[in-house]
């Protein structure tokens, strides 16, 4: 009695789940607890028989069952069988929308090929392969004459090509792509430039008024950068292209991708002619300062090969497989004839950035041109000598000019030089002696130093002492010591530019640096003459227009070796 009273609470829960795992009995389950209360066996037995759709047998069969675990058990038998029907109701449903809509599908795909087919009989329209080689054609032939006869061969190759393949294969998708792209392409197209220099400053007042000393395309957002490069190119009656690097760090975004790539595309430039339609566009590349780096390449060295004249005509675009230079090589324009004087110069350059380094063309009594090296390459480099005071014991020696310690020291000697030497030129002149004299070194504002003017000093001392102007055209540059000696000095090269840039054409330097000036090229020493001294006492014979001594013997030793020698017999 235990036993059977157990099975009986254990299988009326179990029927109950079971009741509500079946979408439509559990809307039945609710409603009739809340009208009869709870359940009990024989309730339970007779309520899921009655819901389900079992045979008339079957049902009977539970009615006559008078063992309430018996009937429950019949019962579940059947609620079971109900569940397996409505599972597989359930995929029947599923299978049948599924059939339903494949069968619609191929209906439609099955129409539409009928009606492809008619209209192609009636000569209404062409398939798409066709059509699509047509519109291919069609596009390339405006272009055809310029394009060049290697990438006509390729577009022909790739038409073929076409023909061949199934519209639903990936090589088509990848074959229709290229052939839109190198059809699409400017081949030969060049936009009209317009030289004229007066239209432009027109044009670019009109966007930009007040800028007209620099143009600077670098800056904070918002300056007008980008407006600045789309003036010129109006200017130039030229298609503007612009393009952003920052943050690039992907190579083909510049060079293209390769052609077998899901989604592959030409680099940027090709875009650029693509989108222009012209093959001389004017192209700004933005944020250049933030181009980035990443596991794709290195954008900076892609970005050097198309931009450098050296590289760029060899670039090749990845996708396009076709180098740059057959869609952007410009024929050659005719310029506007202009006729450029010296009257006019300026109207189109503007006013020289850089003026002469000549302040004298005959230096006047106490100035003497040196040379000098600087960061920049090479300079003249004036001294100057006046006299402030004379009186009997006032020598003295002021210096200016912003000079460091090392050229200090060389004023110093040279003071001390030139009095040696005055007393050995003309033994009555006490001029060192009885004057304060002034050096000064323009331009004041620039540092200088360095021991190659002392030469320059004493020569602008003795020049003021002796009341004598230096030659016109001569510069000179050398350490000397405290008994006359000329040392070598550094940066030869520099300073012989220097001094051919100021018109110079007599140039002292120490004979130690002979073998440096040897090496410069001939056109650097052409027209140049140059002296090599060892002593002070040389420079004094160039600088005040007497041949030293040496020179003298020279030309002594020439003219015999000219003049007809007789043989006695």
């Amino acid at each position: 009695m235990g036993f059977h009273y157990t099975s009986v609470c254990i299988m009326i829960p179990f029927l109950l789940g079971l009741f509500k795992g079946i979408d439509w009995f559990g809307e039945f389950v609710v409603c009739f607890e809340q009208h009869t209360g709870e359940f009990n066996a024989s309730k339970l037995a007779d309520f899921g028989a009655a819901l389900t759709t079992a045979d008339e047998p079957s049902l009977q069969e539970v009615l006559e069952e008078l063992d309430v675990l018996k009937r429950l058990h019949l019962t579940l038998m059947l609620l079971k069988k109900e569940l397996e029907l409505s599972k597989l109701q359930g995929i029947q449903s599923i299978a049948k929308g599924v059939e339903e809509k494949i069968s619609g599908d191929q209906r439609r795909y099955f129409l539409m090929e009928q009606l492809k087919a008619i209209k192609k009989e009636l000569g209404l329209e062409t398939d798409d392969k066709t059509a699509l080689t047509g519109k291919f054609r069609e596009r390339l032939e405006p272009h055809r004459k310029n394009c060049p006869p290697h990438v006509l061969q390729v577009i022909d190759e790739e038409l073929s090509k076409l023909q061949g393949l199934e519209s639903s294969s990936s090589e088509f998708n990848v074959t229709r792509n290229y052939l839109d792209w190198l059809t699409s392409l400017p081949w030969g197209h060049y936009s009209e430039e317009n030289f004229d220099v007066y239209r432009a400053q027109k044009v670019l007042d009109d966007d930009h008024y007040g800028l007209s000393d620099i143009i600077c395309l670098a800056g904070p957002p918002g300056v007008g950068k980008t407006s600045i490069g789309r003036s010129i190119a109006n200017a130039l009656n030229r298609k503007f292209y612009r393009f952003s690097v920052g943050g690039l760090g992907d190579v083909a975004e510049i060079k293209g991708h390769r052609r077998t790539y899901v989604g592959a595309m030409p680099g940027k430039m090709v875009q650029c002619l693509k989108a222009t339609g012209t093959g001389n566009p004017l192209v700004l590349i933005d944020e250049i300062d933030k181009l980035g780096r990443g596991h794709a390449g290195d954008p900076a060295s892609a970005l050097l090969e198309l931009l450098d004249p050296e590289q760029n005509a060899n670039f090749l675009d990845h996708y396009l497989d076709e180098p740059g230079d057959a869609v952007t090589e410009n024929p050659p324009t005719p310029q506007e004839k202009l006729v450029v004087d010296d009257s006019n110069l300026s109207d189109y350059v503007g006013n020289p950035v850089f003026q002469s380094d000549r302040l004298y063309e005959q230096t006047p009594i106490g100035v003497v041109m040196g040379l000098a090296w600087t960061a920049m390459g090479g300079s003249t480099l004036y001294v100057e000598t006046s006299l402030v005071e004379e009186g009997e014991g006032k020598g003295q020696l002021q210096i200016t000019g912003q000079l460091g310690d090392v050229m200090k020291e060389s004023a110093t000697i040279a003071h001390t030089l030139s009095r040696a030497i005055l007393r050995e030129k003309e033994p009555q002149n006490n001029f060192f002696a009885n004057s304060r004299i002034h050096l000064h070194v323009p331009a004041g504002a620039t540092p200088k130093d360095g021991p190659s003017a002392g030469c320059t000093m004493i020569t602008s001392m003795l020049s003021l002492a002796m009341k004598q102007t230096v030659r016109r055209d001569v510069a000179m540059t050398g350490e000397v010591t405290l008994t006359g000696r000329v040392l070598p000095i550094g940066g030869v090269k520099e300073k012989t530019v220097a001094a051919r840039r100021s018109g110079v054409k007599t140039i002292i330097f120490p004979l130690a640096n002979k073998r440096d000036y040897d090496e410069l090229p001939a056109h650097v020493q052409e027209g140049l003459e140059v002296h090599f001294v060892d002593h002070y006492s040389e420079i004094f014979d160039l600088a005040f227009g007497i041949k030293p001594e040496s020179e003298k013997q020279l030309a002594i030793a020439e003219t015999e070796l000219a003049s007809p020698v007789s043989l006695a017999s």
